[in-house]
């Protein structure tokens, strides 16, 4: 079997209930409902952190966002622009173990994974680049003094565009995207779509508010789902269709100010309640994937080791990962057994594990907090079984000190021997000034919305 081309498309801030496959009411999906019936739906998905900067960066390496210094960034729990770190060069991405397979790689959209020179995509195996490197709230906006800085967006490591018109921007990178595909069609090819979609400020084109039953975040998740009937047509057109396996899902779970976006589960981005970090996660592969629900464990960290599996390519030796091997499950089999656990953090704090079916949180904003839920019966997280479950919760409390150990946790002081640094750079230098004589296409969004 050849190679399969990869199409991974990741959203920012969309929520577990979010698509209509997943239970929205409020939301028309048409194009991820075809993903969902036509191949798996995972229904215990797991981002590595409820906040966008460590999940991508664990995204991208198969590794907890503390080991490789992905926690926390100077007291932030986010990178900002200018910042003297980011992902560092000594990391070996997904995109660079494709690359390595034969594969073209290109990344278009969000990359909040640093936005100093050697911190970019294009130093991290990414042969093309179009996007914003960091949020898209993280431009000038509404009442910013003048130190804010103008919002660039990047082709490769250039500045190409200086606060770009957001209504327009899920075009621009969807034109990018068939642009890609079509340049690479003779060749394997991973594409990595990360979506600006539904982080606010939320900035929808008129077409798809008019028909929103959800006012502006409504509109920006079928504006998702267009882009990604896009994408589908794109490869009919092409023949590709059933030689490309495209994997949908998120960044953490929504901020939850705009309905039920994170349905039953408790919580929301930003936290490590199940509605912090379970989030969507669509397969499809057509000839390969038969329609089917997985109710295993499995996250984004696991993207690693499986597409590395697919294209033929082995991880680094050596180098200490927490990446699965799911690659059966991509082709298809929902048999595979996923993880047996998973740590949630919050920053550098280790606040809760889960293993099958049971979670036992531990800590909550810097401080101690204990609850054992049944996620398979209790998924929402309601009813704390503690104390009629002692025995459960004491296995659970010895996994945790296993990688409080190997990871840290900077909530019981403890240092972890399993962890890198992140990158820095001595003289960081923001992308781009603010210049009262520009002219700006927006020269100051209009709304105070953020992230």
């Amino acid at each position: 079997m050849s190679k399969p081309n990869i199409i991974l498309v990741n959203c920012d801030d969309l929520g577990y209930g979010d698509l209509a496959c997943c239970g929205s009411r409020l939301h028309r999906t048409p194009y991820a409902d075809h993903l969902a019936a036509n191949g798996i739906l995972c229904t215990d998905f797991y981002a590595a952190s409820p906040v966008c900067s460590p999940s991508r960066g664990a995204l991208l390496t198969g590794c907890y966002p503390p080991r490789i210094g992905f926690g926390q960034f100077e007291g932030n729990c986010v990178l900002i622009p200018g910042q003297g770190l980011g992902l560092s060069p000594n990391e070996i991405t997904i995109a660079s173990l494709l690359k390595q397979a034969g594969y073209h790689t290109g990344m278009v959209g969000k990359w909040h994974c640093g936005d100093q020179p050697e911190f970019l995509p294009s130093r991290h195996g990414f042969d093309f680049y179009y996007g914003l490197p960091y949020s898209n709230d993280m431009g000038r906006q509404r009442g910013d003094g003048r130190l804010a800085v103008p919002l660039p967006l990047l082709q490769n490591e250039t500045v190409i565009q200086q606060q770009p018109d957001q209504t327009l921007l899920t075009q621009r990178y969807v034109e990018q995207c068939l642009s890609f595909m079509r340049a690479n069609r003779g060749a394997p090819f991973f594409l990595y779509f990360a979506h600006m979609h539904p982080h606010v400020p939320l900035y929808a084109p008129k077409a798809f508010l008019s028909h929103s039953r959800n006012g502006a975040y409504g509109a920006c998740v079928e504006e998702i789902d267009w882009a990604l009937g896009e994408l589908l047509h794109e490869l009919h057109r092409l023949g590709l269709e059933k030689n490309t396996l495209i994997i949908f899902t998120s960044d953490n779970g929504s901020r939850c100010d705009h309905g039920p976006s994170n349905g039953a589960l408790r919580g929301a981005k930003g936290s490590t309640w199940e509605g912090g970090q379970r989030v969507p996660c669509l397969l499809y592969w057509p000839g390969h994937i038969s329609p089917g629900r997985y109710s295993g464990i499995c996250s984004n960290l696991d993207f690693y080791s499986s597409l590395a599996h697919l294209a033929g390519v082995r991880p680094p030796p050596g180098r200490r990962i927490d990446s699965l091997d799911l690659s059966d499950l991509l082709n298809g089999d929902t048999s595979v057994p996923g993880r047996d656990t998973f740590f949630y953090y919050w920053q550098n704090g280790l606040e809760a594990v889960r293993q099958k079916e049971w979670k036992l949180h531990c800590a909550k904003n810097g401080s101690p907090f204990y609850a054992l839920y049944n996620l398979r019966s209790d998924p929402s997280e309601t009813t704390d079984l503690l104390q009629k479950h002692p025995h459960v919760a004491a296995g659970l409390f010895a996994l945790l000190e296993e990688c409080r150990l190997d990871l840290g946790d900077s909530i019981s002081g403890t240092a972890g021997h399993g962890t890198r640094p992140a990158g820095r750079v001595a003289s960081p230098r923001p992308l781009t000034h603010y210049d009262p004589s520009h002219p700006y296409v927006i020269a100051c969004y209009d709304s105070d919305d953020r992230g």
